[in-house]
């Protein structure tokens, strides 16, 4: 069994590892004659990095030059609900031409503005969590893509178990101050019943409450399940310097094609007439230096099926 008190115990998530972030280059006057994109990052700039990169390197790809033909405002709310207001009262006043972000920033924007278009790179549930009429025709002024997170829950704690055979103990840690995540944990918990784990369920809602609720599971699990939530992601490295593996859709692919979402957009098309897309691209990614500090060997089954590998 592993340690927990190492705090180098297992980190199961379905995020993706991000570099420091430098903010895109100030624009000239001609901004306000140029079609706007508003940018909110419902996490961190660092964790949202190659993220937004893929976004604008997309857009540009399809003739949206930053300062040239399209302007980008860009806000970070660090996992805060309070902050993604601030955003959303700001580009309402900004009278931005369309919005992209994340789903779990979605139910606040609609609340600012049901005129502004709203493109959702991600989202855990959009029509679970009514931000979406269907699927098939969204309605109103939102759409974009489902990264199927309450889906994959149960695929990720699969993943775990062929990882290690012998695992018992699971704790998950989610967002209390975020609804739209919460099937994802329901899930989770429904996940660790069938495969006989033991699980142990923890919620913060702010960054400060991490470290107490940390070391309550100490001595209670062996393993750790990270939900998909600005929140976390944003605080990722306060929870545990290094994950063991993740398994999710490729967010730089999502977000590549949420510019696609974008620029149908700009052109004249409504949200409500976008179906909302699923992801293509799934990527296990598994750390060899964290299960190198545990002591763990990886099945050669598994590590065969790796998108990525660090090394």
């Amino acid at each position: 069994m592993i340690d927990l008190r190492r705090r180098e115990f297992i980190t199961l998530t379905g995020g993706a590892a991000a570099c420091a972030f430098r903010p895109l280059a100030a624009r000239g006057q001609q901004r306000e004659k140029l079609p706007t994109i508003g940018f909110l990052g419902a996490a961190s700039a660092s964790a949202m990095k190659s993220w937004l990169d893929a976004f604008v390197a997309r857009l540009r790809e399809l003739g949206w030059i930053e300062g040239r033909t399209v302007a980008i405002e860009i806000r970070w709310a660090e996992g805060r609900r309070e902050r993604v207001a601030e955003i959303a009262a700001e580009f309402v006043q900004l009278k931005v031409d369309v919005i992209a972000t994340t789903g779990t920033a979605v139910p606040i924007l609609k609340q600012a503005t049901s005129v502004i278009p709203i493109v959702f790179a991600l989202s855990n549930d959009p029509l679970g969590s009514g931000i979406v009429a269907s699927l098939s025709r969204p309605g109103g002024n939102a759409t974009g893509l489902s990264q199927l997170a309450t889906d994959l829950a149960g695929k990720r704690l699969e993943l775990l178990r062929e990882m290690l055979p012998g695992l018992k103990r699971l704790a998950a840690l989610g967002n209390a101050g975020n609804p739209v995540t919460a099937p994802e944990m329901l899930e989770v918990q429904s996940a660790a019943r069938t495969l006989g784990f033991q699980i142990v369920t923890s919620e913060i809602r702010r960054a400060e409450e991490i470290p107490a609720v940390i070391e309550s599971f100490q001595n209670h699990a062996d393993a750790l399940y990270l939900q998909s939530d600005p929140l976390l992601n944003t605080n990722r490295f306060q929870i545990n310097t290094c994950g063991l593996m993740s398994y999710g859709p490729n967010f730089p692919d999502l977000f590549r094609r949420a510019a696609e979402f974008v620029d149908k957009i700009l052109r004249g098309a409504k949200p409500a007439d976008l179906p909302v897309e699923q992801p293509t691209k799934f990527d296990l990614v598994i750390n060899l230096i964290t299960a190198k500090a545990l002591g763990l060997e990886i099945p050669p089954s598994l590590l065969a099926r790796a998108d990525e590998v660090i090394e």
